[in-house]
């Protein structure tokens, strides 16, 4: 389950900018989670919350938005949604596809007192 050693990371992450912030109470934080990222937000949420327990972070929330998977295609050029992961342009048809959104992990906000 690697969704503990990322929630160890979001931890230390949100230790430090408490620290630098002098704040002392989360009350939240908002992750931007890629669909191709392979976390499973709900033991993600689990772990936060096995490891914020009993801490000065206990109760705060973690609110997960999952960031569909895109792509352009290098041939015709559009953007597009990858629906079942099937990379393959449903404009075109070509397999030239790069990907733009989906595989990021990233706190976008904390809300601290």
């Amino acid at each position: 389950m690697h969704e503990m050693s990322i929630a160890q990371s979001l931890l230390d992450i949100i230790k430090e900018e408490m620290r630098k912030h002098n704040a002392r109470l989360v009350r939240s934080v908002r992750l931007n989670i890629g669909q191709l990222s392979a976390i499973v937000p709900e033991s993600l949420s689990f772990c936060f919350n096995v490891m914020t327990s009993g801490t000065e972070l206990e109760g705060a929330k973690l609110i997960m938005e999952i960031i569909p998977l895109r792509g352009t295609c290098k041939e015709c050029r559009r953007e597009f949604e990858i629906k079942n992961y099937a990379f393959e342009c449903p404009f075109c048809s070509s397999s030239q596809i790069d990907t733009i959104a989906g595989q990021e992990l990233s706190i976008v906000e904390m809300e601290v007192d």
